[in-house]
C-alpha cells in the first residue's frame, strides 16, 4: 500500500508540474522564473525564466516629465478657456456699460424735456391767471378807461385779454363787454384786432 501511495503522489506531482509547464507554454500563467531549473532539462523550452522589464531612473524621470508635460498642456488649455470666457465677459460688460450710458443720456433728456414741459405749463398757467385777472380788472372799470389801457397793449396781449373777457362772460352767463369796447376803439385798431382774433387760434 505504501508503494502505491508513493507512486500516486509522484504521478500527481508529475502531472501538476506538467500542467504548470503546459499552461506556462500557452502563456496562460507565468511560471518560467520558478521553473527555470527544470527548463534546463527540457530541450524545446528555453531555460531562462520570464523576467519583467527593468525601468531605470532616467526612464522614471522621462515618465514624470511626460506626465508633467500632459498636466501643463491641460493647464494651458484650461487657461485658454478661462481667458476666452474672460474676454467674453469683458465684451458683455462693455456692452452693458454702453447701454447704461445710452439709458442715462435718454433719462437725462427725458428729465430735461419734463422740466421744460413743466416750466412751460407753469408759465402758461401764470400767464392765464394774469390775463384772467387783467380781464376782470378791465371789466370792472369804466369802458373808456379799459379801452385806453387795451390800446397800449401789443395786439396779441390785447387779443388774449379780449378772449378771456368773452370766456368769463360765457362761464358766468353775463353779457360780454368786448363788443362795446370795440365800439369805443379807433375803427382801424378795432378792425385789426377783430381780423386777428378771427384768423388766429387762441394763444392760451
Amino acid at each position: 500500500m505504501a508503494g502505491r501511495t508513493i507512486i500516486l503522489l509522484l504521478l500527481i506531482m508529475v502531472m501538476s508540474i506538467g500542467g504548470i509547464i503546459w499552461f506556462d507554454f500557452l502563456n496562460i500563467i507565468d511560471a518560467k522564473t520558478v521553473l527555470a531549473p527544470i527548463y534546463k532539462y527540457i530541450p524545446f523550452i528555453p531555460g531562462e525564466g520570464r523576467t519583467q522589464p527593468k525601468i531605470g531612473e532616467d526612464d522614471l524621470l522621462n515618465l514624470d516629465a511626460e506626465r508633467l508635460a500632459v498636466r501643463l498642456e491641460q493647464l494651458d488649455l484650461l487657461n485658454m478657456e478661462v481667458e476666452t470666457k474672460n474676454r467674453d465677459l469683458d465684451d458683455k460688460f462693455a456692452e452693458i456699460e454702453r447701454r447704461v450710458v445710452v439709458l442715462d443720456d435718454r433719462e437725462k433728456e427725458l428729465d430735461d424735456r419734463e422740466k421744460t414741459v413743466k416750466a412751460d405749463a407753469a408759465f402758461a398757467d401764470d400767464k392765464s391767471r394774469n390775463v384772467e385777472q387783467t380781464a376782470r380788472y378791465l371789466t370792472g372799470m369804466p369802458p373808456q378807461n379799459a379801452v385806453n389801457i387795451l390800446a397800449k397793449y401789443d395786439d396779441q396781449d390785447a387779443i388774449d385779454v379780449l378772449r378771456k373777457t368773452e370766456e368769463i362772460a360765457r362761464a358766468e352767463g353775463t353779457t360780454s363787454v368786448v363788443a362795446y369796447w370795440f365800439s369805443l376803439m379807433e375803427p382801424a385798431k378795432a378792425a385789426e384786432l377783430q381780423r386777428k382774433m378771427a384768423g388766429k387760434p387762441a394763444s392760451l
